[in-house]
């Protein structure tokens, strides 16, 4: 097949650049810099597997140019529907092509053409000089070139290896009988991505047929009186236009350009410049594999999934594992060993532990075993008895230790662990390092599982859990083998202490150490607490209002049909809802589809049109009560506990990236507050029994005091000072009026521009809001500016500083990285910078009902009051409480609220009572 002393590899660059970028889009690697490598890394593992596997004796790699082509000039329209370059992915351009010249490979270019003819050009030259030829492209449009010395190389993806197409290969794949009639297929076809219009009505399957039929285009169009109905109709119909596609696919083979067989013979790698790109990009891994190669430790971890799926498979094979690493991991199951382990932990200043249980849910799980370490690559597995007597009688030993407040105890997640042992009465007590809430804060937008993290930090691939008990069948914990159990419980807590070591210093040294400690770790301990305290629903007041909801939908349903003229479809069918409106009412005229051909009905395309049809606003109630009555009337009561008669919401601390909570199982920050008929779902959320009563405490306008704070400007600052409603007091200033003087429109638009600033929103954005002129809203925005100036310099001082830093911060220090803050992109750079804008907002508000919950926990723990903490949303806090502890309750939720931190304007909260969340709030 080829000639093993010429063989030349042309490398497709922005097709393998855009595969390996997309290849990790669902977890890109990021950098310490806060660069997204991915392309660079994923560039660079093809490039040097190409090296190794293929050993080619020339190589190029050959790049486009932002010139346009003649293909530009045949037709205006060519590609120029693509989206521009993702900015993170263009940032990597420049590297990428470093480490190019750094393994000494040339990068061919030429204004005017694209890469494939340049490609096509130097293969059929190269051909013609004895060489074999291999195209490294996923790209379709180089099978038109392949012949008996010029194949297509397709690089692996998602676990399928690496493709050589031949003559033999590209004939099979399209049904032909000749390499070149891949340029007719392609020009009846089309070319969404480039824009290329083919045939109307004809895809992949039809082109093929067509050609094998005819052979090629020209001979179609002699013969189109053989072809029937609509297909006849539409290729004599856009004849030219089928024409100029073919023209457009043509690979031009005559580039003035010679291929050099000097220029690309394969050389050594300059190590030094190489080695400093890699140290940029950081790239250990590959420092170690490629300039500084050992020879491997073990064997490879078999089922690796290749690049273009989850990693290299070259670099995932250099990963430690439980085989390959050194380790000293012990079982304790004798009274002797478990007491000695006892006697070790105890003169820990600090320890890791783990938890291995047979469910997730804390509230039914049991405990299987738990791990321990305190010194790196060793750690001891103790089995905890399936008896519950036993059980608590092995654990009771360990409470010295885990209670022991003098002890730091070190996890991951360790929410979880502290409330299993809970459940067993151990009251974990100590400081607190949870690997995943540091990674959290070091990386905000980031992956924290543990697998994630011990790969990107350690270099370790960890046992599976799938591996371990198979997928989806979580409880089989207890039927895994001593020897398995053993290591996956012992690695977990190795890892985790390992990984400990790494992230205390970074904490130090991005200064957000204070953070860490006396925000984020104290809270875990309170959110195991309300998350175990739970909330108790009323069902019956669920059931009343499901029965009223689905009375009002039937309702709501006839009206619609009515409006459509009588006609019944399925209004929950964005097809059928699609086809009523925009085809048989014709609503609009060119209504807007999606991808799939299909007309758009999503509620912000429908909110357009509400002023066109009376049927708009009926199917958007239809959607709003269908919502309200799947999401939670009918959905809450399935959630209460068997065992605890409430519900039990689980709190995440390392998933929002402007350090707010978030919660599932199920999601109660999300239960609707604007509309009358979601705040009615709080009705159902009630007191857990006639002697308690609900609390519920809102910050008042937190943040838009914070803008006050941070801003510092005098005008927002005196407002809050005295007491005045901020909303009054801004149309005041806006509308230049006395207070009294402002009416509730007037007040209504401050309010939307009072908080719309807070998220940058534009004139645009307000006019959308406000439903009033553009104009109108432009002027409402500067006379907002006008009345608060110093809250327009806050704003450009924090995109500049964003811009220089690349990142934002909140009063406690916590950051929100903004990779996009520089784009070219006007409007990815938009986005970025109302974030920056809003994150420092946002993000302080988080972090004062943190410290505000830590406070509140700590008195009601100091006074041992009775009364409960059981829900956070945002910035209300809601409690149930003894009635005889009530007044002293809401005198220390108000006083511990409104003080937990000195603004330069004051904290105000809110503070309502009943029997019920809606009337508590």
């Amino acid at each position: 097949m080829e000639n093993k002393d010429k063989k030349l590899f042309l490398l497709d660059a922005y097709a393998l650049i855009y595969r390996a970028y997309y290849a990790f889009i669902d977890n890109p690697r990021i950098n310490a810099q806060g660069l997204n490598t991915s392309a660079a890394f994923g560039f660079t593992n093809t490039l040097q597997e190409v090296l190794r596997k293929e050993k080619p004796s020339h190589i190029a790699v050959v790049f486009d140019t932002k010139a346009p082509t003649f293909r530009h000039k045949m037709y205006e329209a060519y590609k120029a529907q693509r989206p521009p370059m993702p900015e993170d992915l263009r940032k990597m351009i420049p590297y990428i092509r470093q480490i190019i010249q750094a393994y000494r490979i040339p990068i061919l270019e030429l204004d005017g053409y694209e890469a494939d003819d340049l490609v096509g050009t130097l293969a059929k030259q190269a051909e013609n000089q004895g060489f074999t030829v291999f195209m490294m492209t996923p790209d379709k449009d180089y099978c038109q070139l392949v012949s008996e010395n010029i194949f297509m190389y397709k690089p692996r993806r998602s676990g399928r290896d690496v493709e050589i197409w031949g003559v033999p290969e590209v004939l099979e794949k399209f049904s032909i009988e000749n390499p070149l009639q891949v340029i007719d297929i392609l020009g009846l076809w089309g070319d969404a991505s480039d824009n290329i219009p083919g045939a109307p009505g004809v895809g992949e399957v039809t082109s093929k047929k067509l050609i094998k039929q005819f052979g090629s285009i020209e001979n179609l169009l002699k013969n189109t009186h053989k072809l029937k109905g609509k297909q006849q109709e539409r290729i004599r119909e856009n004849r030219e236009q089928i024409e100029l596609s073919k023209k457009l696919v043509v690979i031009d083979l005559n580039v003035p350009v010679e291929f050099d067989e000097a220029q690309l013979a394969v050389n050594e790698i300059d190590k030094q410049a190489l080695k400093a790109v890699f140290e940029e990009l950081g790239f250990q891994n590959l420092i170690k594999r490629i300039i500084k190669p050992e020879a491997p430790k073990g064997n490879a971890p078999s089922g690796i999934m290749n690049l273009f799926g989850e990693e290299a498979a070259e670099t995932v094979s250099r990963l430690e594992d439980i085989k390959s690493s050194e380790h000293r991991y012990f079982y304790t199951e004798t009274n002797e060993k478990q007491a000695e382990l006892i006697k070790k932990l105890a003169a820990q200043s600090e320890f890791c532990f783990d938890t291995e249980t047979t469910g997730l849910d804390t509230h039914t799980a049991e405990l299987v075993g738990m791990s321990f370490a305190f010194a790196e690559r060793e750690a001891y597995y103790v089995p905890v008895p399936a008896e519950r007597e036993k059980a608590n009688e092995l654990l009771k030993k360990f409470t010295q230790v885990f209670e022991n407040e003098q002890i730091k105890k070190i996890g991951q997640n360790l929410k979880y662990d502290i409330q299993m042992l809970q459940a067993y009465g151990i009251q974990v007590a100590g400081q607190l390092f949870d690997t995943m809430i540091a990674h959290y804060l070091l990386h905000p937008e980031q992956r924290h599982g543990l697998d994630r993290l011990a790969e990107k930090y350690l270099n370790y691939q960890p046992i599976s859990i799938e591996k371990l008990i198979g997928a989806k069948k979580l409880g089989n914990m207890r039927k895994v083998s001593l020897q398995l159990i053993t290591d996956y419980a012992c690695e977990d807590a190795d890892l985790t202490f390992r990984l400990k070591q790494i992230f205390e210093p970074k904490l130090r040294e991005q200064n957000i150490e204070n953070l860490f400690y006396e925000v984020e770790t104290p809270l875990i301990y309170v959110l195991a607490k309300v998350e175990r305290n739970g909330v108790m629903l009323e069902t019956e007041s669920l059931k009343k209002q499901s029965k009223q909801l689905v009375n009002e939908l039937i309702s709501i349903e006839k009206k619609i049909y009515e409006l459509a003229g009588g006609f019944h479809f399925n209004i929950g069918s964005p097809k059928q809802l699609g086809e009523v409106l925009f085809d048989r009412m014709k609503i609009v005229e060119n209504a807007k589809k999606t991808k799939t051909k299909q007309y758009s009905t999503s509620e912000q395309v429908l909110s357009k049109l509400i002023d066109k049809h009376e049927i708009i606003s009926q199917i958007l109630e239809y959607r709003s009560l269908k919502k309200l009555l799947s999401t939670y009337l009918e959905s809450l009561p399935k959630l209460i506990n068997r065992k605890t008669g409430r519900v039990h919401t689980s709190f995440n601390q390392a998933v929002v990236a402007t350090g707010r909570l978030s919660s599932n199982n199920p999601n109660l920050q999300n239960i609707p507050i604007r509309t009358a008929r979601g705040r009615e779902i709080r009705r159902a959320f009630v007191a857990s029994s006639s002697e308690h009563t609900l609390i519920s405490a809102d910050y008042s306008q937190v943040e838009l005091r914070l803008m006050a704070h941070l801003s510092e400007d005098p005008n927002l600052i005196e407002a809050f000072m005295q007491g005045a409603d901020i909303h009054t007091a801004t149309a005041s200033k806006i509308f230049k009026l006395p207070s009294e003087k402002v009416d509730r429109e007037m007040r209504s638009q401050a309010k939307s521009a009072n908080f719309g600033i807070i998220y940058g929103i534009s004139a645009f954005g307000l006019a959308q809001n406000l439903k009033i002129p553009r104009k109108e809203a432009a002027e409402l925005i500067a006379g907002y500016f006008e009345s608060y100036p110093q809250v327009k310099e806050y704003m450009e001082a924090i995109k500049v500083s964003a811009r220089k830093n690349g990142y934002v911060e909140t009063i406690f220090g916590r950051r929100r990285y903004l990779k996009d803050i520089n784009s070219r992109n006007a409007m990815v750079r938009g986005l970025a910078e109302r974030n920056a804008i809003n994150a420092p907002i946002q993000g302080s508000a988080a972090d004062l009902i943190k410290l505000a919950m830590i406070e509140i926990d700590k008195q009601f723990q100091q006074l041992n009051l009775k009364s409960e903490m059981i829900l956070q949303v945002h910035d209300e806090l809601v409690f149930n409480v003894l009635r005889h502890e009530l007044e002293q309750v809401t005198e220390i939720v108000r006083q511990t609220m409104e003080a937990v931190y000195q603004l330069k304007v004051p904290l105000k909260v809110d503070l309502g009572v009943g029997d019920n969340w809606l009337e508590a709030h």
